[in-house]
């Protein structure tokens, strides 16, 4: 990344210029929150043909979906985007107005921030990483999600994340921290920590929601300390992988 380019984003962040700095360490103490255990999801196929069928198929169930009475406010489902499989998944809480309309996640000044954010550790959303929400159809008013209704979207998510196998998870948010956490715990309480989610164990790291962090700026150096963290914990796991041979 040019370096103009990635001073716009840290100026973004409330963050003047790079200092490098050694992150937290990878094996931050777990926070004291049970994690959800989302449905159990078959492992994708080893047929790229036969991925891509089930990635359609995941889809339209999205956008057709009845099984909760938000099918009845919003105008569709909304998956996700990104890559098809990749290390990174960001997860969000529900779709807005605005997302509802457009059928993707984080689109406005908020996934423009969003975008800075991952900008800002070398991440993009249409190459590197997947962004997603808990809930895949918008609460009216843009309330927040109730129980029933987590518990009807995630089966979709198990499958999202058996078929991406992301190494690390990004949770932006109180909302979806603690609902994949399973958890009142306090944002503040949940960041700076290594979490865990799913069958397949996924480590978890917790931040600011970029829409917080357009009403207070204040801070958004905080979660520059939460994207360096998250960055830190991924290099761990990606040099222990190549160490013993697994996917790079």
């Amino acid at each position: 990344m040019e370096s103009g380019q990635r001073r716009q984003y840290l100026e973004a962040l409330g963050v003047d210029v790079w200092v490098p700095r050694a992150a937290p360490a990878a094996s931050a103490a777990v926070a004291p929150a049970t994690p959800r255990q989302s449905p159990a999801a078959a492992p994708p196929p080893a047929d790229p043909a036969a991925t891509a069928a089930l990635w359609q198929a995941l889809r339209a169930e999205v956008r057709s979906c009845t099984r909760c009475a938000l099918s009845a406010t919003r105008t569709q489902g909304v998956l996700g985007v990104g890559p098809e499989r990749c290390d990174w998944l960001v997860i969000g809480e529900a779709p807005g107005a605005e997302e509802d309309r457009r059928g993707e996640p984080f689109v406005g000044a908020a996934g423009q921030l969003l975008d800075k954010m991952l900008a800002a550790i070398g991440l993009d959303r249409k190459s590197n990483v997947y962004i997603a929400n808990v809930l895949k159809s918008r609460p009216p008013n843009n309330r927040d999600p109730k129980p029933e209704e987590v518990a009807a979207c995630l089966p979709y998510l198990a499958r999202q994340i058996a078929l991406l196998q992301p190494r690390i998870m990004l949770a932006v948010g109180r909302i979806a921290a603690q609902n994949l956490l399973n958890t009142q715990a306090p944002l503040g309480r949940l960041r700076g920590q290594v979490h865990h989610f799913g069958e397949l164990n996924t480590p978890l790291v917790v931040t600011y929601h970029p829409a917080y962090l357009l009403r207070t700026p204040s801070d958004k150096r905080k979660a520059w300390d939460d994207l360096k963290f998250a960055r830190n914990v991924y290099q761990q796991l990606t040099q222990g992988s190549a160490a013993d041979g697994h996917r790079p």
